[in-house]
């Protein structure tokens, strides 16, 4: 019965990818335009920065966020990259992974504060996030180089839809999971919804939203070598050329490459939610003393008015007896 039976569901998507191409190509050499711009541009900032430079500037961010034992590991293994020689392919992927986590930050924190607000758009966003988290990721690239030809446009477009389920996600957990009692208490102070969620629903839910950023930085770092297979400059190309050459030492130190990049970027952004619980950071001491002095002013405050209001009035003097 069904021998015969095929729904051509592939070829619909190839219909529909063609009409993109013949209808949207204004918008698809705009999009090229602009992120190759963008890219470029931070790519030539990373590389026209000395070295020595730039990799105390990474150690210093390192111990401002999270503590000097990072910054000690980031100028070692900095230090290493540079002795692999793999330095400029290292900030061709740093520059495409922060400037594709940026674009997916953009998108998926607004989008993950709508769906929070409305049911509506949660039903919606739900099965579109599934299918982008599911779908392989080398699918995405088909599409992205039909669309933008080979090179490092396709390989960010596919890295952003790939990283960006995480962070709205995240947000919408975030912003949901803010006490009611606390969104109730700003309403019955007349505050409105946009000051509730500037002044309360974000505050509260930063840290889990800083945990959603961290897992679309992560997820981007590790399509780095999949850009790579789209013509991408960086390690993700270094890694590819080492599988076409069985070229096992340049597979090494480019996937070496990968990791520091992933371990440095991921304790800095992990840092970011919650500084007051790294004592050895620059930023999480500074933070802990502006908690002490705003808790130490609240008691005084509190003292002088209990003092207030426990002090008897003195009588007023001149008056009739």
């Amino acid at each position: 019965m069904f021998e015969n039976f095929r729904i051509p569901v592939g070829d619909w998507a190839d219909q529909a990818v063609d009409w993109i191409k013949d209808n949207l190509e204004w918008l698809l050499d705009f999009i090229t335009m602009v992120v190759s711009w963008l890219v470029e541009s931070l790519t030539d900032v990373l590389l026209a920065t000395p070295i020595p430079v730039a990799i105390l500037i990474a150690a210093l961010i390192s111990w401002f966020f999270r503590s000097w034992q990072l910054a000690v590991g980031t100028l070692l293994t900095f230090i290493l990259i540079v002795g692999m020689d793999m330095w400029e392919p290292a900030m061709q992927t740093l520059a495409l992974v922060l400037m594709a986590a940026l674009v997916a930050i953009v998108i998926s924190v607004p989008l993950g504060i709508w769906s929070a607000r409305s049911a509506t758009v949660r039903t919606i966003l739900k099965p579109v996030l599934d299918f982008m988290q599911t779908m392989p990721a080398f699918v995405y690239l088909i599409p992205a180089i039909v669309f933008f030809s080979i090179g490092v446009v396709p390989g960010l477009v596919a890295t952003v839809i790939f990283s960006m389920p995480p962070g709205v996600r995240l947000t919408e957990l975030g912003i949901r999971g803010v006490d009611e009692e606390t969104v109730e208490a700003g309403q019955a102070f007349g505050a409105t919804p946009g000051q509730i969620l500037r002044g309360i629903q974000l505050p509260l839910a930063l840290p889990t939203i800083m945990a959603g950023v961290n897992q679309v930085i992560m997820l981007a770092l590790s399509m780095a070598v999949i850009a790579g297979m789209a013509g991408a400059d960086g390690l993700g190309k270094e890694v590819v050329a080492a599988i076409s050459t069985i070229d096992i030492a340049q597979g090494v130190e480019a996937g070496l490459g990968v990791v520091i990049l992933a371990v440095f970027l991921d304790r800095v952004t992990a840092a970011l939610g919650n500084p007051a619980a790294y004592p050895s950071s620059l930023l999480g001491t500074l933070t802990r003393r502006r908690q002490a002095r705003r808790a130490a002013a609240a008691e005084a405050a509190a003292a002088r008015a209990e003092r207030e209001a426990v002090s008897p009035r003195r009588a007023p003097t001149g008056g009739v007896a």
